[in-house]
């Protein structure tokens, strides 16, 4: 018997084309002799769904149901891919929760702490071999650039504390830059991370679970020629070399899959997660990024890259994170 899925993407932030080509991936992938899939559109304008031959189908949100030509369509799990909100900030997860159907992503809590960073750095602090770059937590309404400047050495990143793709991230390496890195990364969010920066090589690594057990996969090691990976590194053909997986010794290998299996475990996540990275140079100690609890699966991105350099097809690994979340 066939599981009915919706598949829910779109969103209402800038990461919405990231969200539709993630979606894209996913339907193109899935067992369809296991599932029938609805790909559903959440945007500023509804729910909905848009079968090819007739017009949008708005979505029932009493109970998340379709009606199509007099036939009502129950879920019996959403893979959610919507990145940003309110895919990834705990919104819908409640809603789902609420109305009693499953999902592949992190619970509502989980998922609401983790997308803001100073939060997530606070609870991930204290993990065996697991560092975190001084930093500094403002609110709009009530900072002062004396205590950065006084507190933290330069260079600085300033990036949003909530929210995805490096939208309003900075490198400040000068203090005649911070008032503008600040403007840009307010315009984003009410609340900013000013962040020493570490010098080490950047990596992106998921985790999932399957069958009560926690897999991490192949990790991607990240070279840019910007500055720093920001939003234009991360989605311009050619300007930064991916390289899954990354070159670490067996040491690094192992001592980086337990700190990330032990993130995953303390923040009681579930579903695909990826966490970012940095090995320091020089000492090669682990520096604590971000976790990203829904990374993207367009064909680029690094969790597909990561699957195959695991050797196991895409159509495997989401049944695989199907049957275990829903």
């Amino acid at each position: 018997m066939k599981k009915t899925i919706a598949l829910l993407t779109g969103g209402t932030t800038g990461e919405w084309v990231v969200s539709v080509k993630s979606a894209a991936t996913i339907a193109q992938n899935i067992d369809t002799s296991k599932y029938e899939v609805y790909k559903i559109m959440l945007n500023e304008n509804g729910w909905f769904y848009e079968p090819a031959d007739s017009v949008r189908i708005e979505v029932d949100k009493n109970d998340f149901s379709l009606t199509i030509k007099g036939k009502k369509i129950v879920f019996d799990g959403v893979f959610i891919v919507i990145h940003g909100s309110p895919g990834e900030d705990g919104k819908l997860q409640g809603y789902f929760d609420m109305i009693g159907i499953p999902y592949t992503t992190c619970n509502a809590l989980t998922s609401s702490i983790t997308m803001n960073k100073g939060y997530t750095k606070a609870i991930v602090d204290g993990i065996k071999n697991l560092n975190i770059a001084k930093s500094l937590q403002l609110f709009k309404e009530n900072y002062n650039v004396d205590e950065i400047k006084s507190q933290l050495k330069l260079p600085y990143f300033v990036k949003p504390n909530n929210g995805g793709s490096s939208i309003g991230m900075s490198k400040v390496k000068s203090l005649n830059e911070l008032d503008s890195a600040l403007d840009k990364a307010f315009k984003e969010d009410t609340q900013v991370l000013v962040e020493e920066f570490v010098e080490g090589r950047e990596f992106s690594i998921g985790v999932f679970k399957t069958k009560g057990k926690i897999v991490v996969l192949p990790t991607t090691e990240v070279k840019t020629k910007n500055e720093f990976f920001d939003f234009d590194a991360k989605y311009t053909p050619g300007v930064t070399e991916e390289i899954t997986p990354g070159e670490m010794t067996e040491e690094e290998k192992t001592r980086v899959e337990q700190i990330v299996a032990d993130v995953y475990l303390k923040l009681n996540c579930r579903g695909i997660v990826r966490i970012d990275y940095f090995l320091e140079h020089h000492t090669g100690k682990f520096y604590f990024i971000e976790i990203n609890t829904i990374p993207g699966q367009t064909a680029t991105s690094f969790i597909p890259q990561q699957v195959a350099a695991m050797g196991m097809k895409l159509q495997d690994f989401y049944t695989q994170v199907l049957e275990e979340t829903i």
